[in-house]
């Protein structure tokens, strides 16, 4: 019988569970040990704040700059393309299973650092040294003013600004792999990287550091949400990964962009 009283009505499911309880067997030997192994007590899990995700970015961030001193220092641009496939696909993994586990971001850190030695070392031997630190400082200046634009509220991140920044991230990444496929059969292919056309070169990396500086807004945002929703501990490795890829992502376009002036 039920009751919609909500009193009686939990009354009654006690009466049942106490009905089931007293005709259930009785437990095992085995069962018995399990429950006598079991700990006295579990602590409660934590959630992710922001010095965990501070202390994960400053870790894969880390081994990024580790690897690329030690692929810089030893001359290891013949690998960089290596690393940027690998890179690639470990970013395709940990995207689209929203991984949290370390070794897989880490992983990850670790091409990207191999990638990004190996490049900018021959970026610097073939444009002359200096533009690799104006890289870095560029890079991270907009980084700064990101965190300041989006602290201070100038740009909300609201639904209608999520499918715009998406919808150009996409055409960006759409044009870059036709541009690509496209020089395999003519010299510069449609001219988005060909110094040859510095007016459609500059302003395309103009327009990918614009996509990438407001992906920041994105990435910012999910971290507060994160934060605010209670998150669990583990989540701060994905918001690193995150910020990780933005920021390689603009490092690049900030040194071609430097190459372009100097060439």
């Amino acid at each position: 019988m039920n009751s919609n009283n909500p009193v009686l009505g939990r009354g009654f499911g006690q009466g049942q569970q106490h009905a089931q309880w007293n005709t259930a067997p009785a437990p095992s030997a085995g069962d018995l040990q399990d429950m006598y192994n079991r700990p006295a007590h579990v602590p409660p899990a934590r959630f992710m704040t922001l010095d965990d995700v501070v202390m994960k970015t400053a870790m894969t961030l880390g081994v990024v700059v580790a690897v690329g001193t030690v692929a810089w220092i030893m001359e290891l641009g013949s690998l960089a393309l290596v690393g940027a496939l690998v890179g690639f696909v470990l970013a395709l993994v940990i995207s689209f299973k929203q991984s949290t586990n370390p070794a897989l971001i880490l992983s990850y850190a670790a091409a990207e650092g191999l990638f990004l030695g190996g490049i900018s070392r021959m970026y610097n031997d073939a444009f002359g040294g200096g533009i690799v630190i104006q890289a870095v400082v560029g890079t991270a200046g907009v980084f700064a003013g990101m965190l300041v634009v989006y602290k201070t509220g100038a740009i909300r991140v609201t639904p209608k600004f999520t499918r715009w920044l998406l919808g150009a991230l996409i055409g960006v990444v759409a044009l870059s792999l036709v541009n690509l496929l496209a020089s395999f059969f003519t010299p510069g292919g449609l001219g988005l990287r060909d110094a040859q056309n510095p007016a459609l070169a500059i302003g395309f990396s103009l327009l990918c550091i614009g996509i990438a500086a407001f992906t920041f807004l994105l990435d910012f945002d999910m971290i507060d949400k994160g934060i605010r929703q209670g998150a669990p501990e583990r989540f701060a490795w994905f918001a690193a990964f995150g910020l990780t890829v933005t920021l390689v992502w603009l490092y690049l376009e900030i040194l071609r962009l430097l190459s372009y002036f100097r060439d």
